[in-house]
């Protein structure tokens, strides 16, 4: 098996990826581009497995066995993703990632001095 075709694809992938994170403001398809570069990352495992195991003669199919680790941890990862933006829509009505306002120091602070009865829990 030649492996180069597999490796440039997923190079191809994880930087489209990558691109997608750093360009995009939208949650739903900076999620959609971490979920891409763990498809490359996937596809990395096995084109490796499949060469070392044609090289070497090993049977074990370690690289398909971290390939489902990664696919189940991405599962649970868009789960959880999907959730925080949809509960992040409800709060603020966008999903823009440039817009969303981390806690400040200020925000800290006022809670403390706040009374116990003033702080809501949404």
């Amino acid at each position: 098996m030649h492996p180069v075709i597999p490796y440039v694809i997923a190079a191809l992938l994880f930087g489209l990826g990558v691109t997608g994170v750093l360009r995009r403001r939208n949650a739903i398809l900076i999620l959609m581009s971490v979920e891409l570069m763990l498809n490359a990352v996937n596809l990395i495992l096995v084109t490796a497995d499949a060469t070392l195991r044609s090289a070497v003669g090993e049977r074990a199919p370690t690289g398909q066995v971290f390939t489902l680790f990664v696919i189940v941890l991405a599962a649970a990862e868009i789960g959880v993703g999907l959730a925080i933006v949809l509960r992040l829509f409800r709060l603020r009505g966008e999903i823009n990632a440039d817009e969303i306002k981390l806690a400040t120091r200020e925000d800290d602070d006022v809670r403390r001095d706040a009374p116990v009865e003033d702080v809501h829990v949404a």
